[in-house]
């Protein structure tokens, strides 16, 4: 296959996912367009959102795979991209202990830091997901390797924030009763 087709075929996923995504809200807009939904219209947009983004995710599996699978034979590709997804990796640990330091009252040099490692946090369980597929296809094992290790951290990463804040919510419930 030509390099030009490879690259269209990629691109022409890519814009089906898009487009199944979109439909998917455009769905949503419909059956659920109302009163509710124009008196919270800031929080539908949210929920729009994160929709579009749960559904091409989903939707874009496949022209990653298929561009990840074109892409085996370039060993710079595959080190670079292990480097990238290691150093995104080590801002979730970097988070996770910045946020750690202030849930417990220490004051941290950089206090915008703590405000933003929520949000960091928060983005650990798609990255954990999102290693899973280069570390398989990977042709070569440093970044092969670098990809497990990355993932790796992301799960540490999204079993720390599940103990902080759903075990709590789990004993707290069971007190209860």
């Amino acid at each position: 296959m030509k390099p030009a087709l490879k690259v269209g075929v990629v691109a022409a996923g890519y814009v089906a996912a898009i487009l199944v995504a979109a439909a998917m809200v455009a769905i949503r807009v419909v059956y659920l367009s109302g009163p509710d939904a124009d008196a919270s219209s800031g929080m539908y947009a949210f929920g729009d959102t994160l929709l579009f983004v749960a559904v091409f995710s989903v939707a874009a599996i496949a022209p990653t795979g298929m561009a990840l699978f074109f892409l085996r034979s370039y060993r710079r590709f595959w080190l670079v991209l292990s480097s990238v997804a290691l150093g995104v990796a080590v801002t979730g640990l970097v988070a996770a202990t910045v946020f750690e330091v202030e849930r417990h009252g220490k004051p941290v040099p950089m206090a915008t830091l703590a405000i933003f490692s929520v949000l960091r946090i928060l983005a650990a369980p798609p990255l954990a997901l999102t290693f899973i597929a280069p570390a398989i296809l990977s042709p070569f094992r440093f970044p092969r390797f670098a990809f497990i290790a990355a993932m790796l951290m992301e799960a540490a990463v999204t079993a720390y924030a599940g103990y902080i804040w759903f075990i709590p919510l789990f004993f707290d419930a069971l007190e209860r009763r």
